[in-house]
């Protein structure tokens, strides 16, 4: 029971850095990239499956596609994905500079990472309230007993403890990340 629980918080957490990764900072990042699809053969295809994205300076990336003809669509894809990001080609590579971020967009990045760590933290509590639920019901149905009851509770409430305090490392690390 508890480790049903346990592994839905895992994944909370997890999905929580995977949009992390998504939100831009100042430096340069290939995980920015992840959600960029590009049109290739026919079908929407992930950029990192059409090319290699490598970070040669702290604010350039570079993406090599496996096929050159492949360039424009590649360039179409990543403005299409809304980075705020303008690539450019030498019929070879996309190149993009990564512009530095103003004080505005780095305030408004932290509101919109500190209400993404709230919306997990909320799933956390979600879940603490499901394994509440099914507890009670066992003990309803004299599955377990009082004691038995108030001990899982208990266990459950360290366990979305523990995960919410890793939720505002997270949020923490991010906010830092940005600010700099």
């Amino acid at each position: 029971m508890a480790t049903d629980n346990e592994s839905r918080m895992e994944k909370t957490v997890a999905s929580l850095k995977d949009e992390y990764n998504s939100i831009r900072t100042g430096r340069a990042s290939a995980s920015i990239f992840d959600k960029v699809r590009v049109d290739a053969y026919g079908a929407p295809t992930p950029l990192n499956q059409v090319g290699t994205v490598s970070i040669p300076e702290a604010r350039m990336v570079v993406i090599s596609p496996f096929d050159k003809s492949l360039i424009s669509a590649i360039e179409k894809g990543i403005q299409k994905a809304e980075l705020g990001l303008n690539p450019s080609n030498d019929g070879k590579v996309v190149r993009i500079a990564i512009p530095p971020l103003t004080a505005e967009r780095r305030k408004e990045l932290v509101k919109q990472a500190k209400s993404i760590a709230e919306n997990y933290r909320t799933t956390i509590r979600n879940i603490r309230r499901d394994g509440n639920d099914a507890l009670k019901k066992q003990q309803k149905a004299g599955e377990i007993t009082e004691d038995q009851l108030k001990t899982e509770t208990d266990k459950l409430q360290k366990l979305t403890d523990k995960y919410i305090e890793e939720i505002n490392k997270i949020y923490e690390s991010k906010e830092k990340e940005i600010m700099d």
